[in-house]
């Protein structure tokens, strides 16, 4: 390496860090460990299990980068689940087509495995956003059907697909499905519960400030994590004082979040938070096969 090459790569390390490592994606993210009993790890977001190499390999879609269309929809009938899990990934950046969200909306809300469905759910996002997307024969558009396949699975067993269905539907048309994804704050599992606060905060701002301060009283840290960071936005002396309290929390992250979040601008905070909507990059460890949402 020479020296201008050695210059040029210090003067890397020094600059801001990579844009996609935003810590409002997590509010905790920049939290700070002074000693490794700090370290708190929660079994929540812990998921043990047995994965071939395979199985891992499920979110790479460079295998079936050149297949048509038309192959793709045929591997959601895979007997392999992984080949059908690559499939709904890969499909997410295809064209637009009926039988594309058809093949989709079928796959995430069909099948023995949740991988697949909350992959489709995902891939469905893509759909029910997308510029000129064609109607279906009964002149249904893609977003409704994409919406409505999400719907369906907020009821689904597993709940990650629940958690991803709130992101689809925060992401096609979160004013029009408002009550659902308020009826999903209410669900048994800390990530869909989250996602949907946030969901919520995104479209209705202050007027979230009760629930926020309720959600605060979580079970799940991860939750009165978020609902700490949200409070930050809400201008009230209940809200302050909520976050005051917070700092005292038993999690490390929930007490530094409520910390930044005292600290917040709320009017200011508030247009920020809502500049992060439509940012679906992924931190580390956010991955698809972590089954991590990334909303």
């Amino acid at each position: 390496m020479t020296d201008h090459d050695d210059e040029e790569f210090q003067k890397h390390l020094e600059e801001e860090p990579d844009p996609q490592l935003d810590p409002a994606k997590s509010p905790g993210f920049r939290s700070d460990i002074e000693a490794l009993e700090d370290i708190e790890v929660s079994r929540e977001d812990v998921t043990i299990g047995n994965a071939d190499p395979a199985e891992l390999a499920a979110a790479d879609t460079d295998p079936v980068d050149d297949e048509e269309t038309a192959a793709l929809l045929a591997d959601l009938d895979a007997a392999d689940p992984v080949d059908r899990r690559r499939a709904a990934l890969a499909l997410k950046d295809e064209a637009t087509t009926d039988a594309v969200v058809a093949g989709l909306a079928k796959a995430a809300t069909r099948g023995d495995d949740a991988d697949v469905r909350q992959f489709a759910v995902e891939a469905l996002t893509a759909h029910g956003t997308a510029d000129g997307a064609a109607a279906s024969d009964d002149g249904t558009a893609a977003d409704e059907r994409a919406a409505a396949a999400a719907v369906s699975c907020l009821d689904d067993p597993d709940p990650w697909v629940r958690a991803e269905a709130v992101v689809a539907l925060d992401n096609i048309d979160r004013e029009s499905h408002e009550a659902d994804i308020e009826a999903a704050v209410d669900d048994d599992h800390h990530a869909v519960r989250r996602n949907a606060a946030i969901s919520l905060f995104k479209l209705r701002g202050e007027a979230m400030a009760d629930r926020l301060l309720d959600l605060s009283h979580d079970d799940s840290e991860r939750v009165r994590e978020w609902a700490a960071h949200m409070l930050g936005g809400v201008d009230s002396d209940a809200a302050r004082a909520r976050l005051a309290d917070l700092t005292d929390d038993p999690a490390t992250v929930v007490r530094q979040t409520a910390e930044r979040a005292l600290e917040a601008e709320p009017s200011r905070f508030r247009r920020q938070f809502g500049a992060l909507e439509n940012d679906a990059r992924l931190l580390p460890g956010e991955d698809r096969l972590n089954r991590m949402p990334d909303l």
